[in-house]
């Protein structure tokens, strides 16, 4: 894991090599360990290191190849990098390194752009051809890591985070309306390709960008499952439960490679006590694992530490415990905000980036159970989802899951910050309205997994982990399981209560306390109840003087919350104050005026 950059011309001049060098500099937390730059022609390259395979230097990157013609920066980790590396070895390609981003360089030279359908894993890369100029930008197929671009005319910049991208200047920062709806319709959820701001993009999830020399491009999507029932499995729930226990054994299996120790979050919900259960299967002894609460507030428990201790003494693991008093949160809530490539309102941000801080003492990898839910349908509102027709999904989507309507997210905007269109809604009708996906409840999950999720939950793990130079693998998101789930019969994942094969499969290796406990989340209630000092650190950037010279937000409503913070709730219950100033917070830490 890492961070990448870089610049190429279209003007035919040469790159700004000391914007590179600001873009590189700006990701040092993502890679600690190590810094390198590369510059040809029209195009240069920066990069940071973590060493997790191959720790020599022949790991070191930018990686160029002579005999092939390439270079590229890579983040992220092919699992199954030993057995390409085996195939490409006996196509006659020669390696020099053991690490996997060379792998990577040389599938390319075996298959070209067709080279993702054999990795598997989690990356992002910039590859450029020597002899053409062409530059190929990839991402996983779910997202996992991330890439920003910013062009112009003459030029296009690229970089693992957007603030890095800030740092090389030259950046629109006027924000994006269609944008913002999303932000204030999706839970603080901006998708690809758009971010909050103008001037800058993502590329997808399972996407190949091409860039010709003269600027020109395409995209071409490699991937994606098609969410109808072709399973020889049919609905016996017992060949289900068996199927996916050997795909989550393979995917917790995968997520072990590595040449430095790895440990696991383990919250104590289902999701991470089954990867602590498997890699017990697979006889993993001396496990580290980690658990963080927090100060209970307005009666409401912080730490779900009877849980967690529970899987910790099952299976004998190296447990570490973190709790965390309220009056840390501030400069803890300022930390996390900061260490955000774009606005996020999960409280559990923060959360993350104190307990990934703690955790990055003690290992350099760490598996997480994220993505369970939205793969497996285990929050609440799918069901409502799934009773609908499927002509009637995108709306029956809308009504369970949106925070607001636009009418209502219309009204706490200035106006010349409203979009002039429904525009959360229109995304959801197109994306469902897609072939594939055969009821409500497969669009819902289709549209969730492959669209949302990339940029919550999985944007979130990455942002507040890579703060701290601390790689988190996500087993649940291994393509093949995603794949598996896609085909389950809905009945299966909606049974008790959401994520019933999982269950299922719990009650076989866990116990049953873990199975049978209602759903937790990462609670941290002082954000969640807006107690001071937090409402404090709120009130102060809602009436900062930049905030009200920005003018994104109608003046009155913002009194009226600040007035009655416990009052104003999105839909399904989240603080819209906390929406609010999480997104200028996040535009002050990065000096966006």
């Amino acid at each position: 894991m890492c961070g990448l950059s870089g610049e190429v011309r279209f003007d035919g001049g040469r790159p700004d090599l000391a914007a590179v060098e600001r873009m590189t500099d700006a990701l040092e937390a993502r890679g600690p360990d190590g810094r390198g730059a590369w510059s040809q022609g029209a195009v240069a390259l920066g990069h940071r290191r973590l060493k997790i395979i191959d720790l020599s230097e022949r790991g070191s990157q930018p990686m160029s190849d002579a005999q092939l013609g390439l270079t590229a920066v890579f983040n992220g980790c092919i699992y199954n990098y030993r057995e390409l590396r085996a195939r490409l070895e006996a196509l006659g390609h020669r390696f020099f390194s053991d690490s996997d981003t060379e792998v990577v360089v040389k599938a390319y030279g075996q298959w070209g752009r067709e080279c993702v359908q054999h990795l598997v894993g989690m990356f992002a890369f910039a590859l450029v051809e020597h002899e053409t100029g062409r530059v190929v930008l990839v991402r996983d197929r779910l997202g996992i890591k991330p890439l920003y671009v910013t062009e112009d005319g003459d030029r296009l910049r690229f970089a693992s985070t957007l603030p890095a991208l800030l740092a090389g200047g030259g950046v629109d920062t006027s924000l994006d309306p269609v944008a913002l709806h999303q932000y204030l319709t999706w839970h603080g959820t901006v998708v690809a390709p758009r971010t909050v701001l103008a001037g800058v993009r993502k590329i997808p999830p399972a996407t190949v960008r091409v860039i010709e020399r003269d600027g020109t491009h395409h995209d071409h999507c490699y991937w994606q499952p098609s969410y109808t029932r072709h399973s020889e499995l049919g609905e016996d729930p017992a060949l289900w439960q068996e199927a996916v226990h050997d795909a989550l054994r393979t995917a917790v299996r995968r997520r072990t490679v590595a040449d430095v120790p790895v440990g696991v979050l383990l919250s104590g919900g289902l999701d991470s006590s089954l990867i602590v259960a498997l890699l017990a299967e697979e006889g993993r002894a001396d496990l580290a694992t980690f658990a963080m609460g927090f100060e209970s507030e307005h009666g409401e428990e912080g730490d779900e530490f009877r849980y967690s201790d529970l899987i910790a003494r099952r299976y004998s693991t190296d447990h570490h415990q973190f709790m965390i008093l309220s009056d840390r949160l501030p400069a803890a809530l300022e930390a996390a905000i900061g260490a955000m490539s774009e606005p996020m309102v999960s409280h559990d941000a923060v959360a993350f980036h104190m307990l990934s801080e703690q955790v990055s003492k003690e290992v350099k990898v760490v598996l997480c159970g994220q993505g369970a839910d939205e793969v497996f349908a285990g929050y609440h509102w799918y069901p409502q989802i799934a009773a609908a027709p499927r002509a009637g999904a995108a709306d029956a989507y809308a009504d369970a899951y949106f925070d607001r309507t636009h009418t209502e997210l219309s009204a706490m905007l200035h106006p010349d910050a409203v979009a002039d269109h429904d525009a959360s809604r229109d995304f959801v009708r197109t994306h469902m309205a897609a072939p594939g996906a055969e009821t409500a409840l497969d669009a819902a999950l289709r549209m969730d997994v492959h669209a949302l999720m990339a940029d919550d939950p999985v944007k979130r793990v990455d942002n507040m982990t890579m703060a701290w130079g601390l790689e988190a693998r996500v087993p649940f998101l291994d393509h093949e399981l995603v794949e598996l789930a896609a085909a389950c019969p809905a009945q299966l994942k909606l049974a008790q209560g959401g994520k019933g094969v999982l269950k299922d499969l719990g009650r076989t290796i866990l116990p049953r306390e873990i199975v049978d406990r209602p759903k937790g989340y990462f609670p941290v209630p002082a954000v969640r109840h807006m107690a001071e000092p937090v409402l404090a650190r709120v009130r102060d950037a809602l009436t900062a003087p930049e905030a009200r010279r920005r003018g994104i937000f109608d003046q009155r409503h913002v009194a009226r919350m600040l007035a009655e913070p416990d009052r104003y709730r999105a839909k399904r219950g989240a603080s819209t104050l906390w929406q609010v100033a999480t997104l200028e917070i996040w535009l002050q830490a990065h000096g966006i005026h």
